[in-house]
């Protein structure tokens, strides 16, 4: 004869099962809905911005503290020393530079109307940026971008040279 000996089922094993099998379920059934509300549901709403305006950033020529480092001649060039000033209340980067205008000689050298000095901007881009930060002013130094033909006259010596200048700058 043979005895089959039966291991006793513990309560609540098949209760645990079921109740895990639910929780699954639940949380299936919970994600895909979440998902479902989230591509179907729409909404509508308003905004608005506004656009500043950049002031102006100047560009004067020599202030007093600011020194030439080279004379021009003729037959020569020479640095075109300018300090640019960025009012506003962000940084700027300059982009490049134009000539605005022709070259005149100071108001000490009335007999110096035919200057044969020439402006030459460097190529925009400008190959290293230069930034200018919110509300502050910087020198800048182009080298060799002014010029003097042998055309001009005597009376040119020793002249200061007005160079009209364009800053293109960016934000």
């Amino acid at each position: 004869m043979k005895t089959t000996v039966r291991t006793p089922r513990s309560p609540g094993k098949g209760r645990m099962a079921r109740t895990a099998a639910a929780t699954v379920a639940l949380c299936i059934l919970g994600g895909a809905g979440s998902a479902y509300a989230y591509w179907v549901s729409t909404g509508a709403g308003s905004g608005s911005a506004t656009n500043g305006t950049m002031q102006t950033v100047t560009v004067d020529a020599l202030v007093p503290g600011d020194t030439l480092q080279t004379s021009l001649v003729p037959g020569g060039s020479a640095d075109v020393i300018l300090r640019a000033y960025n009012p506003n209340p962000h940084a700027v980067t300059i982009y490049g530079f134009a000539s605005n205008g022709p070259v005149t000689a100071g108001t000490a050298h009335p007999g110096c109307t035919t200057t044969g000095v020439t402006f030459t901007p460097p190529p925009a881009p400008l190959a290293s940026p230069v930034t200018i930060q919110a509300n502050t002013s910087i020198q800048l130094t182009l080298g060799n971008a002014a010029g003097m033909s042998a055309a001009s006259v005597s009376a040119c010596q020793g002249a200061t040279f007005n160079i009209p200048v364009t800053l293109e700058v960016r934000k």
